[in-house]
């Protein structure tokens, strides 16, 4: 009878939990689908592909991705990143359905990946970039939406802001000043106000301000309607309106499987992989950065759901997709707690593509892009960069130049300038941790204990050399080794040549513990196995 109570106490703390998450979660999968629904349609028509295809990858990037994936806050669908290689890429190809073929294939690759166990290189990047990157992406965000906001529409390209043509977001901001609607402006004012205000300690439960504004906006928007400033059709919502299974059914597109020798679609494919995968694992680790539970994602997974998801999309007309830091902050502010927020807006947008198509036609877009403005922001606000300063210039100035990078150039490169900074002054630290001594004087001699750290690479040996060279004359040197457990060849090397020559400077060197050789350590399989789950 215990052993009954007991299955059933657990059954009862689950149903418990997953009530209580649900209270969060299905609000804020309202949030994720008014966010990611027009970023889907403006993906698709910056990459060159049907609006339809945006909205289906977000879809199948919601209920299959989210499903399958370890993550409980990551929200995938299609990537501004890839705006720039979708949209080169089916021009190259000259055939839409060529294209999907190799998303099929950069799925599978993903897969592979996967398997292989390369999600682990997540693990790699320094917090400071990370968060370099969500600033980047919080005030490219902002400068994305200003347009919006005043009512000028704009294509939404890659996540580059400093360019030269009449695309860029400086350009649309400089048009949107002098050619602004003034219902836009109203309705993102009201919007953005009404978000500051609907606090949750102002708010009900389960009632998320985002969708007050959502409705405040398409309430304004009819007002409007009749007046000389009345929003036009490119500065609302725009999804296909489809009347019927049939009709839904035909807007599918299925790739061409006798392109499978083209070489350049296998270059497409292998491209689409790798990026996608490094965009995916630099997203989930910015997203577990701001989990307020702070839950770390399976990595290998995640891998293993993009690959999943990237096929599903190939397979049915859809875009590669990845994991998505907009919609994904967005989540975890409207307090998603699991893994069912993501699935369910999921489920709305493809309720949206069947059931409501011309309710969501009536939303202005300014009033989602009043969302996406605060959203932005507390990616990118003002004590983060106070926060950062105060952590030190080793953290401050790696991320200040991943932002400025990631702002001149693009997602990707910008993190490869501040990796290579970041490493730069790792390098430094390490070198400088290599040992630590103390000096102690004893008549006319100086005793100097120079104490080796746990692990002593190669990287050291520099400051180390230098360190030995500029020991006084008339000097006792007790080198310990007591507290390593590997000290590189090149870094013995160093010390055995110190300790022959030093009597010629009448230094006396002692060596305490330090082998003539060190075998590199090795992982347990049992850590090995839990670093692998």
């Amino acid at each position: 009878m215990e052993n009954g109570n007991s299955v059933f106490y657990r059954l009862d703390i689950k149903k418990y939990i997953l009530k209580k998450n649900l209270k969060r979660d299905l609000p804020a999968s309202l949030v994720v689908f008014f966010v990611a629904l027009p970023l889907c349609l403006g993906i698709a028509l910056a990459s060159g592909a049907p609006l339809f295809a945006g909205v289906l990858t977000g879809v199948i990037g919601g209920i299959i991705t989210g499903s399958i994936s370890g993550s409980q806050l990551s929200v995938s669908g299609p990537a501004a990143g890839l705006t720039v290689i979708v949209l080169g890429a089916i021009t190259e190809l000259g055939n839409y359905q060529v294209f999907l073929l190799a998303i099929v294939l950069a799925g599978g690759f993903q897969i592979i990946l996967s398997i292989i166990k390369a999600g682990t290189i997540g693990n790699y990047f320094p917090s400071s970039v990370i968060e370099g990157m969500l600033a980047a992406i919080g005030l490219i965000l902002i400068l994305k939406q200003v347009p919006h906001a005043l009512g000028i529409d704009m294509d939404f390209l890659d996540e580059s802001v400093f360019r030269n043509d009449h695309n860029g977001a400086y350009a649309a901001i400089g048009r949107a000043m002098t050619q602004f609607n003034p219902a836009a402006l109203i309705i993102s004012a009201v919007s953005i106000a009404t978000l500051l205000y609907c606090t949750k300690e102002r708010m009900p439960k389960g009632v998320p301000a985002p969708l007050i504004v959502v409705v405040l906006g398409v309430a304004l928007g009819l007002a409007f309607k009749q007046t000389a400033y009345a929003l036009r059709p490119d500065q609302m919502v725009t999804i296909p309106t489809v009347k019927g299974w049939e009709e839904f059914t035909s807007l599918f597109t299925h790739p061409d499987f006798n392109a499978i020798g083209n070489k350049k679609m296998w270059t497409v494919a292998v491209t689409i992989a790798i990026v996608a995968s490094l965009e995916t694992l630099l997203s989930l680790e910015a997203i577990d950065k701001i989990d307020p539970i702070k839950r770390v994602s399976p990595t290998n997974r995640e891998l293993l759901a993009q690959g999943i998801g990237n096929i599903c999309s190939g397979m049915l007309g859809g875009l590669p997709m990845t994991s998505v830091i907009v919609r994904s902050s967005a989540n975890v502010n409207a307090g998603a707690r699991t893994k069912m927020s993501a699935i369910f807006h999921g489920c709305w947008l493809l309720a949206a593509l069947l059931v409501i198509p011309v309710l969501i036609n009536m939303i202005p877009l300014a009033c989602l892009a009043a969302i996406l403005l605060l959203t932005g922001y507390k990616l990118t606000r003002i004590s983060l960069f106070k926060e950062m300063y105060a952590r030190g210039w080793d953290q401050f100035v790696p991320f200040v130049v991943t932002l400025i990078a990631i702002l001149l150039t693009d997602l990707l490169k910008g993190v490869a300038i501040g990796m290579i900074l970041a490493i730069f002054y790792l390098l430094r630290i390490n070198m400088r941790n290599s040992f630590f001594y103390k000096i102690q004087e004893e008549g006319n001699k100086k005793n100097l204990r120079i104490k080796l750290a746990e692990e002593v690479s190669f990287l050291n040996k520099a400051a180390i050399q230098v360190m030995l060279n500029n020991i006084p004359k008339e000097t006792n040197v007790i080198i310990d080794g007591n507290n390593s457990r590997y000290i590189d060849p090149d870094v013995l090397e160093t010390i055995f040549n110190f300790q022959h020559h030093a009597y010629t400077k009448g230094i006396l060197v002692t060596l305490e513990n330090i082998k003539k050789h060190y075998s590199v350590p090795k992982l347990t399989d049992e850590i090995i196995q839990d670093i692998n789950k």
